[in-house]
């Protein structure tokens, strides 16, 4: 009887396996890359955010994107809303839904989304296992982590066989890495003032950007918008020869705030089309700017409908009614009371305040405040001024949080009121709790990445 035996030689000449990547491991190896949502000053340009190396990344994934039906929303605000309003209305009509959005609150996986349902651990790291030997190649133009998770995105859907993917971009529109899609119809939600270092300095410069999804015969439709944005973006849809439509304007549309003893105030929406016929539909969350975004939704439902996309009106709305949407007026406490929004702009803090007048009752606000450092500050205080009653200054574990003395400053400057400083959100709840009587409301907002690590404390208590 024979053994058979490896000599040295053969040894040396077999190469090793990497070990297989843990899930943790496979997250720490994307992490690793370029990330610029870590980043507190990036240059918006073609080298830092590069659609020929985003596409150099899908070529070597099967270009999935080529293989997607998707929905292409941008805007300042209300995005990630439209999004999980549009999906869940698609997916109550029986199609099988991708959603891919971000920032996620408490878990990178709610980026990723099918039917409602996280990506797996399981296929995250096999995703990301099979794009590493691509990543590892691509030495001059090495993707970036948005690049990546995007790519990895658009390949999960397809190897899923989605029915229909609602994108939302991340950064601008322009050179952002979802925009090489070829949607089916795009949607612009509400234009603010927002990531001026990146966009511009100008609401019309930001417009011009977000309008950079906007393509040759796909059609369009948009929020009512502030004029000087709205004149870009008609500009930017006559250049392009996409067919763009204003609700409220091209598209029948109207909302109202009101009361009743059974549901307590609250916002309903009608939109009527050819197609559709959507009267005095409840709003699923408190907000007159969650009408406008609602409306979009609807709007660009109705435009699926149109291209034969089988769609019921009754689940649609079915759908709609059900829709949850993390980190957007959320409560994530009732003793003591804690609301928690992931505001970041000046309107959407300004949004904010209203909605909270509007709907919530309470004797005093505290709010726990934190936010990045390239945010418009200034801006964002003199909303914050108008609500609290009292301000609580922090900052979340993001590299790009701003300093909370410096917010402080600003806040004191613009209302004349003192303002307290913590260095961390659970010295900042430590506070508020101590000071929160039963028929107070604490609002912690300013960042998604602050109201997320607010979800994550609570969720352990």
């Amino acid at each position: 009887m024979v053994t058979a035996t490896r000599s040295k030689a053969s040894e040396k000449a077999t190469p090793r396996k990497k070990p297989a990547r843990t899930y943790d491991s496979a997250l720490k190896y994307v992490f690793a890359l370029t990330d610029y949502e870590q980043m507190l000053r990036v240059r918006y340009n073609r080298d830092t955010f590069s659609l020929d190396r985003m596409k150099l990344l899908l070529s070597k994934l099967g270009n999935p994107h080529e293989k997607i039906r998707a929905v292409h929303v941008a805007g300042t605000k209300g995005k990630g809303s439209t999004c999980m309003m549009l999906a869940a209305m698609l997916q109550a009509c029986g199609h099988k839904t991708a959603l891919y959005t971000s920032p996620h609150i408490c878990d990178i996986r709610e980026r990723i989304k099918i039917d409602g349902e996280m990506i797996s651990q399981a296929a995250l790291t096999r995703l990301i296992c099979q794009a590493e030997p691509h990543i590892e190649k691509m030495i001059d133009q090495k993707p970036t982590f948005f690049e990546i998770f995007t790519a990895l995105a658009f390949a999960y859907f397809v190897e899923e066989g989605v029915d229909v993917a609602v994108v939302e971009t991340g950064l601008g529109g322009r050179l952002d890495s979802t925009n090489v899609l070829t949607p089916r119809v795009c949607g612009l939600t509400s234009i603010s003032m927002d990531h001026m270092h990146q966009l511009g300095h100008t609401l019309g410069k930001i417009a011009a950007e977000k309008a950079g999804i906007l393509k040759k015969d796909i059609p369009a439709v948009s929020v009512p918008q502030e004029p000087e944005a709205e004149r870009v973006l008609r500009k930017v849809a006559r250049e392009s020869k996409a067919r763009l439509m204003f609700t409220g304007k091209d598209i029948e549309f109207s909302y109202r705030v009101e009361s009743s003893r059974q549901d307590g105030c609250h916002t309903r929406v009608c939109l009527t089309t050819p197609l559709s016929r959507f009267e005095h539909l409840p709003v699923p969350v408190f907000g007159e700017h969650q009408a406008l975004n609602c409306g979009l939704a609807l709007a660009l439902l109705d435009q699926l409908k149109a291209q034969g996309l089988p769609i019921r009106d009754d689940l649609a709305v079915r759908g709609l009614a059900g829709v949850y949407l993390p980190g957007r007026m959320e409560f994530i406490s009732q003793d003591p009371r804690i609301l928690v929004d992931g505001a970041h702009n000046a309107a959407s803090v300004q949004a904010l305040m209203r909605a909270i007048g509007q709907h919530i009752p309470y004797d005093s606000m505290i709010m726990v405040f934190g936010c990045a450092a390239d945010k418009d500050i200034r801006g964002m205080m003199a909303q914050v001024a108008t609500g609290a009653d009292k301000v609580i200054f922090t900052k979340s574990c993001n590299p790009r949080a701003a300093p909370p003395e410096e917010l402080a400053e600003a806040y004191e400057e613009r209302s004349g009121r003192v303002a307290q400083v913590t260095q961390s959100l659970p010295e900042a709840m430590r506070v508020a709790n101590s000071v929160v009587s039963r028929e107070d409301l604490i609002c912690v907002t300013g960042s998604f990445y602050l109201v997320g690590e607010a979800k994550m404390q609570y969720q352990k208590n």
